[in-house]
């Protein structure tokens, strides 16, 4: 109970932000973005799978968006459906190769597969527009035209919206036996197999998951920001939401967004500060990765666990 009511307040407080700085809008909309991609890093984590490629499905989903759009498409909840969609068909196809292996080799494919999507989307300049990218035009909502600035509020408590619905689906999903097996896949794959579990069907699924997850992350970044890049794809972005899965904790669903919008926000007051902001902000990655090995929902976790 007390940890609804703490979550509860959180997302109230979160909703509340943008009145009293509307400048934080855009930032905690991007954080939420990358928090849903880095709960997809963290579904794999939870297997023991490291994912150095999850930007590719980022990527993807985005893309697909503007694509959506330039053909006609511009409805809000049908782009967010057929966007997280095209996130998860790209996971089944990639996951139904790569979860069969472990370690540094899925690791590596990850990150070679999403090279290579990189390099597509950044060089099929007819198609994606190349390194200029593509625009994501304001779509409709409910078949309203809304002013940019009108929008971009409606995409934040949308944002705002899902994150609860969506994260309580995973955490659903995490509790129940295919969620429970993931971990045993971390601790002992093979009992898994002699117990006659189907291990590939299990990772696949949560490979899916993860990758709809990125989708959904990414589809919001693209109405955010209003143009897809193929930097969207890059390695350095694949590897930032490892780090926001990691900073935020894999314990329970909240880390991967409460780890995105510490980052965000550190980053948005390390700018503002000096033009050394990498120094800033990788002094206090390396202070929360040192002294909270769980991640900072870890301490959460720790100091509720130590009041009972």
């Amino acid at each position: 109970m007390r940890t609804i009511a703490a979550a509860a307040i959180a997302v109230l407080g979160l909703a509340v932000l943008p009145i009293a700085a509307p400048w934080l809008q855009f930032v905690l909309t991007l954080a939420i973005a990358k928090g849903f991609a880095a709960l997809g890093v963290a579904v794999l984590l939870r297997a023991g799978l490291i994912s150095i490629g999850h930007a590719m499905f980022f990527a993807a989903s985005a893309y697909s968006v503007a694509f959506l759009a330039r053909v006609g498409i511009h409805d809000l909840g049908l782009l967010l459906i057929l966007s997280v969609l095209a996130g998860g068909i790209v996971g089944a196809v990639v996951g139904s190769f790569l979860v069969r292996y472990r370690a540094i080799f899925f690791a590596m494919l990850n990150l070679a597969v999403s090279m290579v999507c990189y390099a597509l989307c950044a060089k099929l300049y007819g198609l994606t527009g190349g390194t200029d990218g593509m625009p994501v035009p304001v779509p409709t909502v409910f078949g309203v035209e809304l002013a940019e600035p009108a929008f971009k509020s409606v995409l934040f408590y949308l944002s705002l919206a899902l994150m609860v619905l969506v994260g309580l689906s995973i955490q659903r999903y995490l509790n129940s036996p295919l969620g429970h097996a993931l971990s045993a896949v971390h601790t002992n794959e093979i009992r898994l197999e002699y117990l006659g579990i189907p291990v590939w069907a299990i990772l696949l699924i949560a490979y899916v998951i993860s990758a709809a997850l990125a989708g959904l992350g990414g589809a919001i970044a693209g109405f955010a920001i209003g143009r897809v890049v193929p930097d969207f794809a890059f390695w350095t972005a694949s590897g930032h939401l490892v780090l926001i899965a990691v900073l935020g904790g894999i314990g329970g669903v909240p880390g991967a967004f409460i780890g995105a919008l510490f980052l965000e926000l550190l980053h948005s007051a390390a700018v503002t500060v000096t033009d050394s902001w990498n120094l800033i902000v990788g002094m206090t990655l390396i202070i929360v990765i040192m002294f909270m090995p769980q991640g900072i929902y870890g301490l959460f976790t720790r100091k509720e666990a130590s009041s009972l």
